[in-house]
């Protein structure tokens, strides 16, 4: 028998006794027959199956966030408001519905669903209504024969009619109800997530559990077998507090940051000012959303792009085991293809790296076949320390040119106690190149991401210090 998972489901409470490790895109179509909610890719990269997940933040304000229900462990809704399509029906059609009939955002229909669900997030998020965020919305859906223009169109109207809507959370509910951007039960549902909330028992964790992260490739590559477990732990309940944060020199993210916390987070915006930039080139907002940055690490791929960003940051993975609290430095702790230095029983606790101080610059580049929405070919990063134009510190890291996510200490080498100059700069593009080990695989022939490697390092200077970079030599 499974404890059960409790969570308000559009406008009704339900108590599911299933294995926590159920997609909730099963338990909706198969269990609650709520099949507006469409099975497409079973990846996470449709958005068919796309649903809001609310939960409580601090005041009482409730934040909803897109999620893709096809890799999303039943064992997340727990104590959380889960919303469909059919939670969003009105008396007709709510406006950002209206918008995608009027503007002819919709032609087979299949994808409308998760484009419907994707606006309706974008209405319940706070802040002065733009066109840029209302597309960033949607950057999870995949249209495949209506053509995106129309969509944008449409987001355009919702945007027009969002200008209204009053920046105090509480109210702005209010507001949507009022004017049937939501049905008239949502206003109610803080305080009835509240009691339920006030009621739950939180799932327990026994020795046999499985630890999850964001669990956006396990419940790809594995969805069965999780289907099976009787016990999960979720790393990425968001009940405890803060998740990027500063101790003095450190910065800390905890092993519940997602990706999605790492690109809005103000410490993070506040050092990395090309945050965002960065970030946007990594996955989509609903999985931005689930998938964690710890989970992207002990995934071990190497092209993972949060990883490659940590690596060149000098960043500690502090791990919890048995023994207590053991500290690995992230660019040894890969040992192989998808080996990790981590004992039985260890999980990741936190991440920390030191924070930058004096003249930093930093740069993160990605290659893939597809600018947005896609696994790097090659991606990099590079973190120089500056006296004057002398170089005093260089972290440089790359993946997708090895077995593992590499720390190309050859870079390093060629840099520190250097004085910044196009010269220079050709020889780390050499050194780099010289340490890759890429295979030839669909992302790209061993040849083609060494050279794209050594490109990317006149990328990174072409960016931090164009004035130094030689064109010709870059060729």
């Amino acid at each position: 028998m499974f404890e059960p998972i409790r969570f308000m489901l559009n406008d009704r409470e339900i108590s599911a006794t299933l294995s926590p490790g159920t997609v909730m895109l099963d338990f909706l179509r198969k269990h609650q027959r709520l099949v507006g909610t469409k099975i497409g890719c079973r990846e996470g990269d449709c958005g068919a199956c796309t649903v809001l997940v609310g939960e409580p933040e601090d005041g009482g304000a409730m934040r909803y966030q897109s999620m893709t229900s096809c890799i999303m462990p039943l064992a997340n809704a727990h104590g959380k408001h889960i919303v469909t399509i059919e939670g969003l029906n009105v008396r007709d059609l709510t406006p950002y519905q209206q918008a995608m009939v009027d503007e002819a955002g919709t032609q087979c229909g299949f994808c409308t669903v998760g484009f419907v669900v994707s606006f309706a997030g974008y209405c319940l998020a706070q802040g002065k209504a733009t066109q840029e965020d209302a597309i960033a919305a949607i950057d999870g859906n995949i249209c495949r024969c209506t053509g995106y223009k129309s969509i944008e169109r449409a987001a355009e109207k919702v945007v027009a009619l969002l200008q209204e809507r009053p920046a105090q959370a509480g109210e702005a509910l209010s507001w949507l109800a009022e004017h049937q951007f939501l049905p008239a039960y949502f206003p109610s549902v803080p305080q009835r997530l509240a009691a339920l909330r006030d009621d739950l028992t939180a799932l327990t964790q026994p020795e046999e559990t499985v630890v999850v992260g964001g669990g956006t490739d396990l419940f790809v590559q594995k969805p069965e077998h999780m289907a099976q477990q009787r016990r999960l732990t979720l790393v990425f309940d968001r009940s405890h507090g803060e998740q990027i944060y500063r101790d003095g020199d450190k910065v800390v993210i905890r092993s519940s940051a997602t990706a999605e916390d790492m690109r809005s987070s103000p410490l993070m915006n506040q050092l990395f000012p090309q945050m965002r930039r960065y970030m946007k080139l990594v996955s989509s907002t609903p999985i931005r959303n689930m998938g964690t940055v710890a989970g992207n690490l002990v995934n071990a791929s190497p092209i993972g792009d949060l990883t490659c960003f940590l690596m060149a940051n000098q960043t500690e993975v502090v791990l919890k085991g048995e023994n207590g609290v053991r500290v690995v430095p992230l660019r040894s702790f890969y040992k192989g293809y998808k080996t990790l230095d981590r004992l039985p029983g260890e999980v990741v606790q936190e991440l920390r790296f030191n924070a930058p101080s004096g003249k930093v610059l930093f740069n993160f580049e990605k290659v893939s076949k597809r600018t947005h929405l896609d696994i790097a070919s090659v991606n990099s990063a590079l973190r120089l320390q500056l006296d004057g134009d002398r170089i005093t510190r260089a972290d440089c890291s790359a993946g997708g040119v090895g077995p593992t996510p590499m720390y190309l200490d050859a870079v390093t080498a060629v840099l520190e106690g250097q004085t910044l100059s196009s010269e220079l700069i050709t020889r780390a593009a050499e050194a780099a190149a010289g340490q890759a080990q890429p295979i030839s695989d669909a992302r790209g022939e061993h040849f083609y991401k060494r050279l794209l490697l050594r490109q990317l390092i006149y990328g990174h200077f072409a960016i931090l210090t164009p004035e130094l970079v030689n064109l010709e030599a870059a060729r």
